[in-house]
């Protein structure tokens, strides 16, 4: 018997289609949302600590995973920390000493919209370190998250990987949507420049800093919906909460997964 053909969609279907995929991400979201608020309940009554560290290439979509996951959860135990430039005070500083203060108290989760893993990304590849200042980073980097999980804070880190392509495309839609004109910076072409080097450096990253204690997680975000849907269900999955939903924080692992050296090698992870 011969493959099946496969349907053919009409003109007429196609927006239906649309809709009804547009639908399911916004009820999906929602109900994850919900599972985001009790895991926070929780977080509140036990006073514990959680943060989470979003890395990623440029236009990896960060932001919109960052809105939609505290879209509805309290502002007074939840932080957002995207640190700009550093001061030539924070230059002539240990490293981590701005970052410090940003760290979760109890009852509180904190998310990083890039964090302490500059230098071994952008730095790196811009020349904003030395090479002393990135071989000290990558020494003591597993030093200073096992303190912070020996402290009692659980830390997560998900790197958000894109292809070439993809991101090329979305940092060209910066410069004709007026609503992220904000996003576009000087970065953007060097990004674009330099993506063998940022490759290079990420690898290093992984290799050096994926830890038993602190893992790095790797997430497929061509597709931004489910990017965002499955990024929520893993770390839903990996936290205790009372009435979590069981069923629908099963996670994907084809779109989140703990990063091994082989899916560099089969090319799970984009080169």
């Amino acid at each position: 018997m011969g493959k099946k053909e496969k349907k053919r969609v009409s003109s007429e279907e196609q927006p239906s289609m649309e809709k009804n995929a547009s639908d399911h991400y916004q009820d999906t979201l929602y109900r994850l949302q919900v599972e985001l608020v009790k895991l926070q309940k929780h977080l509140i009554t036990n006073a514990e600590r959680i943060l989470i560290l979003f890395e990623g290439r440029d236009a990896a979509g960060k932001d919109g995973t960052i809105k939609h996951f505290t879209e509805h959860l309290s502002p007074r135990e939840t932080r957002v920390v995207a640190l700009g430039t550093p001061s030539d005070k924070e230059k002539s500083s240990w490293y981590f000493q701005r970052y410090v203060p940003h760290l979760p108290s109890g009852h509180e989760m904190v998310l990083f919209n890039r964090s302490w893993y500059n230098r071994a990304g952008v730095e790196r590849v811009m020349g904003f370190c030395t090479d002393e200042e990135y071989e000290e980073f990558m020494v003591s980097v597993p030093l200073f998250e096992q303190l912070l999980v020996r402290s009692g804070i659980k830390i997560f880190k998900y790197y958000l990987d894109i292809s070439k392509e993809e991101q090329k495309h979305r940092l060209k839609a910066r410069h004709s949507d007026p609503l992220k004109q904000w996003k576009i910076s000087p970065v953007d072409e060097e990004s674009v420049k330099h993506w063998d080097d940022y490759s290079m450096a990420r690898d290093q990253m992984f290799a050096r800093t994926h830890t038993a204690f602190a893992p790095w997680y790797v997430v497929m975000a061509n597709d931004k919906h489910l990017a965002r849907i499955s990024l929520i269900k893993d770390f839903l999955s990996r936290v205790d909460y009372e009435d979590k939903d069981l069923q629908l924080v099963v996670p994907n692992p084809d779109i989140v997964f703990m990063y091994n050296e082989k899916y560099l090698e089969n090319g799970w992870i984009s080169k």
